[in-house]
């Protein structure tokens, strides 16, 4: 048994001609905020401390879909997501609909921590991220040049965008990868196990170009796109429908508790039999220190280290 880490910032239709200008921030990045939770669990940091370290650093790159980086609703606004998990006490905090909090990840601790309530929303968490002095800043920050052209190209094609370039039309029709693309399914996630086995998630997310004001996806939902246990700690990436109906995260746990499947086939069997093709990836570790980076799109941001020296980072599937 040792620590292990893995994160994520997105999965979706990434094409392999990736632009480099577009790929290259992104897997710094990723290096970047691996690099961070390395050192925090060899400082033996608890694994709730660090995903929410991490989280927080994924929030504030402007080039990942939460915090800084989120994108806009269909009236030009931010709403954010964000949920935390702690797996040996299955303590769990989330948020949703804020607009105004830098880092939505630390308010959903503190709603896990300070409150007798795991879930606040809209004005209900903005008045409690007030009250608790997080960090909060005007509504602008949120709102990038690039988001804003997003918006306007998925509003010109009267199409809600799961990711930032393959638009969904509101009438389902066959799926497309366009090439040349900047995909990214927008969540960010980490998920990480201590040597003594403890475990914690955390996932965070601005949601869906074009999505409509007050709609809430999958990241915040317990046992859809986040949860922990004893066993495993998950944090899932995708379309937040498919991903809540087919309840992502806790079924890899179940059928590690239940059906006595290790880690990677329990990850294995819900990307590859539960949800739909090209809507969902996660990231998972293990209590025994095992760790599993699985997607069903063509591709995942994604990074993970372990104790024993194995490190990863990478967007398409390995060879």
């Amino acid at each position: 048994m040792g620590w292990a880490i893995a994160l994520h910032g997105g999965a979706g239709d990434i094409p392999l001609n990736l632009p480099p200008e577009r790929r290259e921030p992104r897997e710094a990045a990723l290096r970047h905020c691996l690099d961070i939770g390395v050192a925090a669990l060899k400082h033996k940091k608890s694994p709730l401390d660090v995903v929410e370290l991490v989280v927080r650093e994924l929030e504030n790159h402007p080039h990942f879909n939460a915090g800084k980086g989120s994108v806009l609703t269909s009236d030009g606004t931010v709403e954010m997501e964000a949920c935390i998990m702690d797996g040996r006490t299955k303590k769990c905090g989330a948020v949703s609909g804020l607009t105004t909090v830098v880092n939505a990840i630390s308010l959903a601790r503190l709603v896990m921590e300070k409150t007798p309530h795991i879930y606040l929303a809209f004005d209900g968490a903005e008045a409690f991220a007030r009250e608790q002095g997080v960090e909060t800043t005007d509504k602008s920050h949120f709102v990038t040049s690039e988001n804003i052209e997003r918006l306007k190209q998925a509003k010109e094609a009267n199409r809600v965008q799961i990711d930032y370039t393959q638009p969904i039309p509101k009438e389902p029709t066959k799926e497309t990868t366009v090439a040349g693309g900047d995909s990214q399914i927008g969540t960010v996630g980490c998920v990480a196990v201590d040597n003594q086995g403890n475990l914690a998630t955390a996932t965070s997310t601005g949601g869906l170009v074009n999505k409509m004001v007050g709609r809430i996806g999958d990241t915040p939902i317990i046992g859809a796109g986040t949860y922990a246990n004893s066993l495993c700690a998950v944090s899932a990436t995708g379309k937040g429908e498919s991903i809540m109906r087919a309840t992502v995260a806790r079924d890899v746990a179940a059928l590690m508790e239940y059906k006595g499947l290790s880690l990677v086939e329990a990850a294995a069997y819900v990307v590859g039999e539960c949800a739909p093709k090209g809507t969902a990836g996660l990231v998972a570790v293990s209590a025994k220190g095992e760790v599993t980076m699985q997607f069903n799109t063509t591709g995942m941001f994604r990074a993970c280290a372990t104790e024993d020296g194995y490190s990863e980072i990478a967007i398409w599937p390995s060879v």
